[in-house]
This record gives structure tokens, C-alpha cells and sequence, in this order.
């Protein structure tokens, strides 16, 4: 019985290392094309160098295949993004920190951000959550250490306020690198998101009674002058 495990523990693992070889040369044929170029199997088999029949058994049809490689972009997309969604610096800079990372994600993978684009459902609303869910819960902590007092019902807005800000910041940089010709430049589109995205957050919290420098440090504008807990 150990026997079998073992070989089917060492399956297993050849199965999921074969499969992430297929999504990564998937991701190297889209990046190879234009955005909105077609590619096929036999692309992605060839530069996996495995047989167009070996794909497919990884995969219950075209369409699978198309969802995991969605799922695969955006994971790339949440590995380098989520990380920058700290209350690391000033606001500003960390408004600004996780517009860039997303926008320079962008603008290095226009092919692969295309083909994701293009199924709004499922996997991309799945990265979209959790990017979402981490600015969630970036804005909560940075709420608690500034001492701001909210009501249930405000509460219960920061989830879909994220989820809007995420939403519209996504929608417009979709909208700007699908344009030709791409304007304006994406320094400029990160510093009027930034803005956009800091003169909504500031309305809130004026209404709330806090007036916040967006060029000072976080652990400057704390009641207490401590800083977020390590």
C-alpha cells in the first residue's frame, strides 16, 4: 500500500509539473503575439516540447485550457501585485505603489492582460477579488490605527469601496492600453489614477472628521505616533 502511494504521490507531481510547463509556454506564446492574437494548441505544445495529445490530457477541452491559463495570468499578475499592498511609506506613495505595479504589469504583458481581459468571469473575477480583498483589508488596518469611528453602515461600505476602487482602476487602465495610440503615457496615467483614487479616499475621510497630509509618513499621522504592528 505504501508502494502505491508513493507512485501515486510521484504522479502526481509529475502531472502538476507537465501541467505548469503547458500553462507557462501558453504564457510565452500569448506574450510572443500581438494582444488579441489567436494561438493554438499546437503552438503551446511545441514550445512546451511535448505532443499535441500530451496537452490534452492535462485538460478536459480547449475551453479548460483557456480557463487555466486565465487562472495562471492572473496569478502572476496577484504574485508580484499583492505584495505591494502594504501601509509601507506615505499614502501617496502607497496609493501610487500599487496603481504602478499593476499599470508596469500591464504594460510588460499587453498580450497576456488582453486574453484575460476578454472573460471578465471566472478567473480574472477570482484575482480581481483577491487584489480586491488585500486593498480591503489594507484600508480596515489603516482605519483602526488612524482612529477613525465609523457606523455599521460604514463598516460595511469599505468591502464594496474596494472592490469599486479595484474595479475602476482595472476598467480605465483596460480601456488605456487597449487604445491606439496608448495616451497618454503610463507615468501620466499612474499619477491621474493616483490622484483620482486619492481625492475619493480623502472625501471619506474628511466626512469622517480626519484631515490626512498624503506626503507624510503613515507613522506620522497615527494619534499615538506608534507604528503598524511587525
Amino acid at each position: 500500500m505504501g508502494q502505491q502511494d508513493g507512485r501515486q504521490a510521484r504522479w502526481d507531481k509529475h502531472n502538476e509539473e507537465r501541467r505548469a510547463t503547458i500553462l507557462d509556454a501558453a504564457l510565452a506564446v500569448i506574450g510572443a503575439g500581438e494582444p488579441g492574437d489567436d494561438f493554438h494548441v499546437q503552438q503551446i505544445a511545441q514550445r512546451a516540447g511535448l505532443n499535441r495529445t500530451v496537452v490534452y490530457r492535462h485538460f478536459d477541452d480547449r475551453a479548460d485550457l483557456d480557463r487555466a491559463i486565465r487562472a495562471h495570468i492572473l496569478d502572476d499578475l496577484t504574485a508580484g501585485l499583492i505584495p505591494e499592498v502594504t501601509l509601507d511609506g506615505t499614502v501617496a506613495q502607497i496609493i501610487r505603489r500599487i496603481i504602478s505595479s499593476y499599470v508596469d504589469w500591464v504594460v510588460e504583458h499587453p498580450a497576456a492582460h488582453a486574453f484575460a481581459a476578454q472573460e471578465m468571469s471566472g478567473p480574472v473575477a477570482q484575482g480581481t477579488d483577491r487584489i480586491a480583498s488585500a486593498v480591503t483589508e489594507l484600508l480596515q488596518l489603516a482605519i483602526a490605527l488612524l482612529g477613525a469611528e465609523l457606523d455599521d453602515d460604514e463598516r460595511a461600505l469599505v468591502d464594496p469601496l474596494s472592490h469599486g476602487l479595484v474595479g475602476a482602476v482595472f476598467g480605465a487602465v483596460r480601456r488605456w492600453v487597449s487604445r491606439d495610440p496608448r495616451q497618454p503615457s503610463a507615468t501620466v496615467l499612474v499619477d491621474l489614477l493616483s490622484e483620482s483614487v486619492w481625492n475619493l479616499l480623502d472625501g471619506h475621510a474628511r466626512r469622517l472628521g480626519l484631515r490626512i497630509d498624503p506626503d507624510l509618513p503613515l507613522v506620522d499621522l497615527l494619534p499615538t505616533g506608534d507604528g503598524p504592528a511587525s
